[in-house]
């Protein structure tokens, strides 16, 4: 027999080639994806009682001949009759599989394909490419070639006595990668390493005991021997009951999908939906302490165990894409080469219900149990509470949800829920305005000074220390009323949370006139500003500050892309504390040597950059010098 391919232009090919598929390699899944397909047809008939024969070894065989320069994939699936090649491939685009699931909608077996172009993505590599195929029913084989234009042959063939199929590709010059054998198995391994029926490809090495050589203490000798190398896992984990699993299991599977991440995941959710749509997964979360890079592409996606993707954008909500782990559901609709995704209704409800599973399972683990000292929420905080965030900021539902469970820690290492932290701090931190002021570092031991002098007046310190702090700040500010978050080295202690006492002057407004350019006079004035001010007389003679709103709008501008560039390219800048209830001061006032005045305002200074970690180089090593002739 010879004919054309029924298709509506003569262009199909270079079609295919050029514009179907994202990219060459994606031809061995198809094939191998059909392959699978085939097998799991006659599974269902098989238990259905439609097919009655021995099913056999079911595994499909890849192999190259470098030779005759060929790639061939052979299952032993329900094969075609002459009618079923003259339907399904020579009509491209119709595809059995849509026919057979309609026929077999209750099969319990997932099928792969739906478009039927899957089998054209070989001639994106091929010169020629040939199908023998035998069917389960008791019917001729046959053989069907074609060079890759709309010209084929076909004719019965007697040399093909048992069911199934072979693809035979004749690998083009150009496409020589594909004869490798490294090649080939880096793509079974990336498209195929959980496909549901096992995949046979080459040799491999394992060492085993001999059964007839023993070591010098009568011991089986350990000895290397070749097997048939099985590529795939085709009952993966998440197919799995979670009940049936361990937390070993779980990390076993980790590994297994990240070969080279050797730190463990913290925790798992096992994702294992029906309705309203299909979707089964795992999803891992690792440590993400000190950096917001989500570090994409650690999500896998597949439709019926057949990788499509690690581009889960959409499908996953973006705060998620910090997790690792794997997606499974054939209700993601695909564009026709199952390469990326199309968007629909039902991959906004799937993104949804990720991000609830997520929030459900840090709700869980918020509890604490019966006898216990932590909440297991609490034990992995410091390593997921950035990835918290990073939801709560960009997900209005899940900060919705997580307002509930999320944690501040205490400079001591203490944890408190938002509701219980704050009827903590209400009687003494509230101020004259009825705002409950949040006192916190960012960095503990920079700002231990700072820490102290608020210890001291009985105020309780926050530790917040993530890179997306302060935009977290200024969420919970719009979430909680009254509420106002106030670094620790933004002001003096008394002004922190202000209130309306206020501590007497012992300078006149003459002298305070008369001393405020003896230090603007030695100070960087683009870089300072005086301020000189009534504080305890215990208080340091000089301290620096740095403007709440101006510091954290700035830090905000580093973390974020346009709309605020103006405060992130504003000069850092400092506020200079004088207390002029300062012993010290008074002197500096009173001093009529103007050199000595200005060394004692230089050491002040220094001393007050010192305590602030902003004294270094050259004005360091001056500060010393200057010290030790003092001394």
């Amino acid at each position: 027999m010879e004919g054309k391919l029924n298709v509506q232009t003569e262009n199909i090919f270079p079609v295919i080639k050029k514009f179907l598929y994202s990219d060459h390699e994606i031809f061995l899944r198809e094939l191998i994806s059909n392959a699978v397909d085939a097998t799991q047809k006659l599974k269902t008939l098989s238990t259905r009682g439609d097919f009655k024969g021995e099913l056999g070894d079911l595994t499909i065989d890849v192999k190259i001949d470098s030779k005759k320069k060929t790639l061939t994939v052979s299952d032993r699936g329900i094969g075609m009759t002459a009618d079923e090649v003259e339907k399904y491939i020579n009509q491209i685009a119709f595809s059995g599989v849509t026919d057979f699931m309609e026929k077999y909608k209750d099969s319990h077996e997932p099928l792969i394909g739906h478009f039927g172009l899957g089998f054209y993505s070989a001639f994106m590599v091929s010169d020629k490419v040939e199908i023998f195929t035998k069917s389960w029913k008791d019917e001729p084989a046959q053989h069907w070639s074609c060079e890759g234009n709309p010209e084929f042959s076909m004719e019965e063939d007697k040399k093909h006595t048992d069911r199934g199929t072979d693809i035979v590709l004749h690998i083009a010059d150009d496409c020589k990668e594909f004869l490798e054998e490294g090649t080939i198995l880096q793509l079974l391994k990336k498209y195929c390493r959980f496909m549901p029926v096992a995949i046979r490809f080459g040799e491999e090495s394992v060492w085993v005991d001999s059964e007839t050589e023993c070591d010098k203490d009568g011991k089986p000798k350990r000895v290397e021997k070749k097997q048939p190398r099985i590529i795939n896992d085709p009952d993966p984990a998440w197919k799995k009951s979670p009940s049936s699993l361990t937390d070993e299991d779980y990390k076993k599977f980790y590994h297994e999908l990240f070969p080279m991440n050797f730190e463990e995941p913290l925790f798992q959710i096992h994702l294992n939906v029906d309705y309203p749509f299909n979707l089964t997964g795992i999803l891992y979360f690792p440590k993400v302490r000190k950096t917001i890079d989500p570090n994409r592409n650690k999500i896998q996606l597949y439709c019926n165990q057949v990788f499509v993707t690690d581009q889960v954008e959409g499908v996953v909500p973006d705060y998620l894409m910090l997790l690792h782990g794997v997606l499974d559901s054939p209700d993601i609709p695909l564009n026709v080469s199952r390469s990326y995704l199309q968007s629909d209704g039902n991959v906004k409800k799937i993104s949804q219900h990720i991000s609830k599973k997520v929030a459900d399972k840090l709700e869980e683990m918020s509890k604490k149990k019966e006898g216990e000292e932590k909440s297991a929420l609490e034990d992995k905080w410091d390593d997921i509470k950035i990835f918290v965030q990073y939801g709560m900021l960009t997900d209005e539902k899940f900060c919705e949800r997580a307002m509930k469970f999320y944690l501040l820690k205490g400079v001591d290492g203490t944890y408190y829920t938002l509701d219980s932290y704050r009827e903590k701090i209400k009687a003494l931190q509230t101020d004259k305005d009825k705002t409950v002021c949040y006192l916190y570092a960012s960095n503990a031991e920079e700002e231990h000074a700072y820490i102290e002098k608020a210890k001291a007046k009985g105020y309780d310190v926050l530790l917040m220390d993530s890179p997306l702090e302060s935009h977290f700040i200024n969420l919970l500010e719009q979430k909680i009323e009254k509420t106002r978050f106030v670094r620790v080295d933004s002001d003096t202690v008394e002004k922190l949370i202000p209130h309306d006492d206020a501590i007497p002057e012992k300078l006149s407004k003459e002298e305070k006139e008369k001393l405020q350019p003896i230090i603007e006079g030695e100070i960087d004035k683009q870089k300072f500003t005086v301020q000189l001010e009534s504080l305890e007389e215990s208080d340091a003679p000089m301290q620096v500050t740095q403007s709440e709103f101006m510091r954290r709008y700035r830090e905000m501008a580093q973390t974020s892309g346009g709309g605020m560039g103006f405060y992130g390219e504003l000069p850092e800048s400092y506020n200079l504390v004088v207390n002029i209830n300062h012993p010290l001061i008074s002197r500096v006032l009173n001093e009529t040597d103007t050199e000595k005045q200005k060394e004692l305002v230089h050491q002040l200074t220094d001393l007050a950059l010192l305590a602030n970690g902003l004294l270094k180089g050259e004005a360091l090593s001056k500060f010393l010098q200057r010290s030790v002739e003092m001394i």
